[in-house]
């Protein structure tokens, strides 16, 4: 089939859908030729072209949810409210080109947007110095960005899984509290709320007005969230709720002139597409240590949120998603957005389910909902001006409520309580010191755990199961015989320094165990002791080194020590280190 048989078969594009924008035929002929010498860029217009009606009604649904949803997170970011609309439309643009997830949409976080605002916030004050901060989070955002690509050019991936599931689930648990908490400013009104501000003052300053409105708000977005979980058909009533309670809010506002009695409102937004922010990234800035520092931290939530909910959604649909491919991505749309007013986006939870549900078939659902963004920030930005702040922190405040899983915790606890404990660690960690600290301390208790566990690797005594030729532990099952005068240990890990001098000691405890035994029940002296090396994967000369000594010391006990299943690695460095002689 040559390059140009695609325009014949529009069947074979299969990721964009079956149903094609009618288009002259004059127009096709020359696509054709141009696809000859130009084949990747303008198949991929022609394919864009092209779009399901599933992914039609996607896009749009997730439109709904991305326009309050933009707001909302920026203000919880401490940016201006038009900079969530902007991030809600190039960077969906860029991933639709380049991602690998049917089912993810693209859009701003409220973790990320919270990272930005205490980590930014920590040195640049938003109120005070708007224009620096603002630069500011555009540079995060380019360095969080380069950072992700980085890691899927370099296919350094694995640095992610340092997030365990404990640490993520306890994160984000106390990042929703911390959020909800300081949203509590925008419920009851009040116009000046700190980490200092006590219970007095927030009696005198609260507007009872804006507790109100803020209760109903937010007592509409639970419930129909509720019904949305019950009943799957029922997901736009989840997916509508933040637009409608702008919608109604904002009329609310209007007609009846709250603002005036203690009702606050967004204000003016400008109109207009992303205007280029190239020239505002602040690289000579002596804050960029800090900016570095929020974008290499914020790259890694983003990613590790994007990348898991991708994988979420692909299994649902039975596909396979690229993970480096993903993390270039994602790393490619935050430069870009960067350059053009956008601060960090990813692939939200919240976003991607509703896409999911909508019946979307391909990624041309992120290109669906950059429209109704486009045209909102084209014409229909000065309609938010009356948009009640009591509304927003409504919303985020329902989004963060599905965010704090205490069923996860208590799975944790069954199942594990070191990760439970991991997981109360990054909780209270973010809640009451900060979002770094409890991240931080998340990562360091599982890499602790995992160099506990690489440190100290299991030697198992093997026996063999009655009337089989089978040898398995004996403390997984205790009809296991002991072949007597022979002890087998089995070693499940790779032999190097670090665990080298701990092996030896264990492999020497089971040998005068065995002995004491032994000699205890009366039967015949230890012969030889047996090394299952079927579970060792590679060995260093500290590994070599160890096992030349345990072979003195049985040589001197008079044992003959035996090796047996090593892999072809372990061979040839046993060979090199002249071990294999000594045993025979």
């Amino acid at each position: 089939m040559g390059k140009a048989d695609y325009i014949d078969q529009p069947e074979s594009l299969m990721c964009f859908g079956s149903v094609a924008v009618p288009a002259p035929q004059p127009f096709l002929e020359s696509l054709k030729n141009d696809l000859n010498r130009k084949p990747s860029f303008l198949m991929i217009l022609y394919a864009n072209l092209r779009i399901n009606p599933p992914d039609l009604i996607a896009g749009i649904t997730i439109a709904s949810l991305a326009i309050p949803q933009g707001i909302s997170y920026a203000k919880l970011a401490n940016l201006p409210p038009i900079i969530g609309l902007y991030s809600s439309f190039v960077p969906p643009l860029i991933y639709a080109v380049m991602g690998s997830s049917r089912d993810l949409a693209v859009g701003t976080i409220a973790v990320a947007s919270l990272m930005t605002a205490s980590m930014l916030g920590n040195e640049v004050n938003a109120t005070e110095n708007p224009t620096l901060y603002l630069h500011l989070a555009f540079t995060a955002t380019f360095f969080a960005g380069i950072f992700q690509a980085s890691l899927g050019i370099l296919r350094l991936g694995f640095i992610v899984v340092y997030l365990s599931h404990a640490t993520i689930v306890g994160f984000m648990g106390g990042a929703a509290t911390v959020v909800s908490l300081q949203q509590l400013k925008g419920i009851l009104g009040l116009k000046h709320f700190t980490q200092s501000t006590d219970l007095v003052s927030v009696m005198h300053q609260w507007r009872w007005e804006s507790t109100v409105l803020g209760g109903i708000f937010l007592f509409y977005l639970l419930v129909a969230r509720y019904c949305s979980k019950k009943r799957a058909k029922l997901f736009w009533m989840s997916a509508m709720a933040p637009l409608i309670s702008v919608v109604i809010g904002s009329l609310l506002v209007y007609f009846t002139h709250a603002e005036k009695h203690g009702i606050q409102v967004i204000g003016n937004l400008k109109k207009g597409l992303n205007p280029p922010s190239v020239m505002d990234l602040a690289f000579r800035s002596e804050y960029l240590a800090t900016a570095i520092k929020t974008g290499i931290i914020t790259g890694v939530v983003a990613l590790a949120e994007g990348i898991a909910v991708g994988r979420t959604f692909s299994m649902f649909s039975n596909y396979h998603i690229d993970g480096n491919k993903e993390m270039i991505s994602y790393g490619m749309m935050n430069i870009a957005g960067s350059c053009t007013f956008c601060y960090i986006t990813t692939g939200p939870f919240s976003r991607t389910a509703v896409n999911f549900n909508a019946g979307c078939k391909s990624a041309v659902s992120n290109i669906v909902m950059a429209f109704p963004v486009m045209l909102t920030l084209l014409f229909l930005t000065p309609l938010f001006h009356y948009t009640p702040i009591v509304v927003l922190s409504s919303i985020i405040i329902s989004a963060m409520l599905g965010l704090i899983d205490y069923s996860a915790a208590l799975h944790l606890w069954n199942i594990d309580k070191f990760d439970f404990v991991v997981c109360m660690t990054a909780y209270f960690g973010v809640v009451f010191c900060s979002i770094e600290i409890g991240l931080i301390l998340a990562v360091l208790l599982s890499v602790l755990r995992l160099l506990f566990l690489v440190t100290r690797p299991k030697t198992l005594v093997l026996g063999k199961i009655p009337e089989s030729k089978i040898y398995r532990s004996i403390d997984q099952y205790p009809n296991a015989d002991n072949v007597d005068g022979i002890l087998i240990l089995k070693i499940d890990a790779p032999i190097f320094f670090a665990n080298s001098s701990y092996l030896r000691e264990r492999i020497l405890r089971r040998i005068n165990e065995e002995e004491d035994k032994l000699k205890s029940s009366g039967k015949s002296g230890l012969k030889y002791v047996i090394l299952d090396m079927g579970g060792v994967a590679d060995i260093d000369t500290s590994g070599t080194s160890m096992l030349e000594e345990v072979k003195a010391t049985t040589d001197k006990r008079g044992l003959k020590l035996v090796v047996a299943n090593p892999g072809g690695e372990v061979i040839k460095k046993l060979n090199n280190a002249k071990f294999m002689k000594k045993v025979g």
